[in-house]
């Protein structure tokens, strides 16, 4: 038996989504509010909000997604940087297998540690509190890396949502060693957070960008890994309309 989904896709910024604009031909709605476009690849419907950088509006968009276009899963793409040693580099491209909020918490005399220490959890639904952690679909997630591996090299783990990029060597190692993460970005989180409170399955796809290291720009590559983001989404896309019940 199956079932037609409506996709709801989410990047931060214009520029991580162009490759899929220009590819698909894509014509902006005229909603109110963050810009958004509609769109079918085969069988699937999608929605695709350009929501602003950061996790409030991240959040935001992922909202508007499932309560004003009923989207019954959730894909955040974009750029991400990755931390060294997670056999990642620019140009590659990284799925999400958990969500983790890597500075909500306490700073500490020893070191910081995650809202467990204030024991108020972020949310509550279903019985079950979430502190940093959210995890993600596990098979959308498995359909997610399987389309990106036909896209270039892919490798799934914990991603980490930032609010202060990591700029230097020493800190990236910390957040690595601390969460175990692969990749950092700022929305990640937050769209997960959300589609855990309405019970959405949520994805998210990152092309590298860059290592997490002292910040040099000059060694990124935004389209490079625009473009790989956005031919996994379209990759995932073109299998993600139909759900083996």
């Amino acid at each position: 038996m199956t079932r037609r989904r409506t996709v709801g896709l989410i990047s931060a910024v214009v520029s991580e989504g162009s490759p899929l604009l220009k590819g698909l031909g894509l014509i902006r709605r005229a909603d109110p509010g963050p810009a958004c476009y509609a769109g079918r690849i085969g069988g699937t419907d999608f929605v695709y909000i350009i929501s602003g950088m950061a996790k409030a509006n991240a959040g935001h968009a992922a909202g508007l997604l499932v309560r004003d276009f009923s989207a019954d899963v959730v894909v955040s793409f974009g750029i991400g940087g990755a931390y060294q040693g997670a056999g990642l580099a620019v140009g590659d491209i990284a799925v999400a297998a958990k969500e983790v909020y890597a500075d909500e918490g306490v700073e500490t005399t020893k070191g910081f540690q995650p809202l467990e220490m204030i024991g108020i959890p972020l949310l509550r639904v279903r019985g079950r509190r979430y502190f940093n952690e959210f995890p993600l679909d596990r098979m959308l997630c498995r359909r997610a890396l399987r389309a990106a591996l036909t896209v270039g090299r892919a490798a799934s783990g914990t991603f980490a949502t930032v609010s202060t990029c990591t700029g230097t060597k020493k800190k990236a190692a910390q957040l690595r060693d601390r969460l175990g993460a692969i990749c950092e970005n700022m929305e990640g989180a937050a769209v997960a957070q959300v589609c855990s409170m309405y019970g959405v399955s949520c994805v998210e796809i990152r092309g590298i960008s860059n290592m997490v290291e002292d910040r040099d720009k000059s060694r990124w590559d935004i389209p490079l890994a625009s473009k790989a983001s956005c031919e996994a989404v379209i990759a995932f896309l073109a299998g993600a309309g139909r759900k083996d019940e």
